[in-house]
């Protein structure tokens, strides 16, 4: 074949590709599944998806158990296990195992988020985390706990939860021994370390090392409680604040301490009393030998040793050792009086107002001449 005929023949075969292009394009998605709708474009595809909705998962990890319906997913999360994160992030240096995974992440920097919810308004980078959103808004939780009867929109987050009553923590802070039960939570914990406070409150000053912090604390400065409780009236700016607050009313401890047996109502605190027993990121004070459970207490105590005062009211200048004390000093130029007296039908800034009249009550109705 001659130079000119090749070239003839090479232009007829771009011509044809190009030709097929749209073709392929505009192919329609005729194979369509009966479970969902999801439509695709051959056949093969529409078997490889028909798993997912038989619930059979065929396909195992040998290092952790988690299964898979298709071998295909298994092989992508085998590469979690290894180690290798061959794709790096050019502005953060996140790195990651899949090349998807990066692509993902990247549209965080770009600051676009093109999906937003009717409801609320809340905007996300993927459409996937906007259909997992508005299942908030549905109030249905169809994934129970078993053992403390909290529900959740997701099974991943039921999974997620489970792991606090396994007691098992298997990831371990280097500088304090904190344990955790998710590699997650430790390493937004490990933010606290390095001191690095970059998320301010333009009302208060308040500094936060996460800005998920900060958006919760500045709910506080809108006065807007949007989540009231129906057994109390109790209203609360989080919705996380209400679900806890809910707990105290069902009375129900679900969280025991393996030592001594005491119960709780939440990890955290059950977590915080077993270091009680076992003297692990416990707090000594060098002054006067005092033992704190937390790092935020073993602060406050400190400050028993000084004469600083860093909590100033703004509206007399009043100071104070902390924040728990300003808090409730500010009750008083708001005429917040939220404790009504049993006794003397009168509501006061403090509880320990009445304590005095209180006392002398029980005491005087426990006498023989009563």
């Amino acid at each position: 074949m001659s130079s000119t005929q090749k070239d003839q023949h090479g232009a007829r075969r771009q011509r044809s590709q190009e030709a097929d292009k749209p073709h392929r394009r505009q192919r329609e998605k005729t194979y369509s599944c009966d479970e969902c709708g999801k439509s695709f474009t051959r056949a093969e595809h529409l078997k490889s998806h028909k798993p997912v909705h038989s619930g059979v998962k065929a396909y195992s990890c040998d290092l952790c158990g988690q299964s898979f319906t298709r071998a295909g997913n298994l092989k992508r999360h085998q590469l979690i296990h290894s180690g290798v994160k061959p794709y790096s992030c050019d502005l953060c240096g996140q790195s990651f195992t899949l090349a998807g995974h990066l692509k993902r992440h990247q549209l965080i920097h770009s600051g676009v988020k093109p999906y937003s919810c009717d409801l609320c308004g809340q905007s996300f980078t993927r459409a996937g985390n906007l259909k997992r959103h508005k299942f908030i808004h549905s109030g249905v939780k169809p994934y129970s706990c078993d053992l403390c009867g909290q529900s959740f929109t997701h099974a991943g987050n039921l999974k997620a939860h489970q792991l606090i009553h396994s007691g098992v923590q298997a990831y371990s802070c280097d500088l304090c021994g904190q344990s955790f039960n998710r590699a997650g939570s430790l390493k937004r914990h490990q933010l606290i370390h390095t001191g690095v406070k970059p998320y301010s409150c333009d009302l208060c000053g308040q500094s936060f090392n996460r800005a998920g912090n900060l958006k919760a604390h500045q709910l506080v400065h809108s006065t807007v409680k949007a989540y009231s409780s129906d057994q109390c009236d109790k209203a609360l700016t989080h919705s996380s604040s209400l679900q806890n607050h809910q707990v105290t009313h069902s009375g129900f401890k679900a969280y025991s301490c393996h030592i001594c047996g005491k119960t709780f109502r939440w990890p955290g605190n059950r977590n915080i009393h077993l270091r009680i027993h076992t003297k692990n990121d416990v707090c000594c004070c060098d002054q006067c030998g005092k033992v704190c459970v937390t790092y935020k207490n073993f602060e406050q105590h400190k400050l028993t040793h000084t004469e600083e005062r860093p909590y100033k009211c703004e509206l007399c200048e009043k100071t104070f050792k902390s924040p728990h004390y300003l808090k409730s000093h500010q009750k008083i130029h708001t005429r917040e009086k939220l404790y009504k007296c049993s006794y003397c039908e009168v509501q006061h800034f403090f509880l320990t107002v009445c304590v005095e009249l209180i006392v002398s009550s029980v005491v005087a109705e426990l006498s023989p001449n009563g």
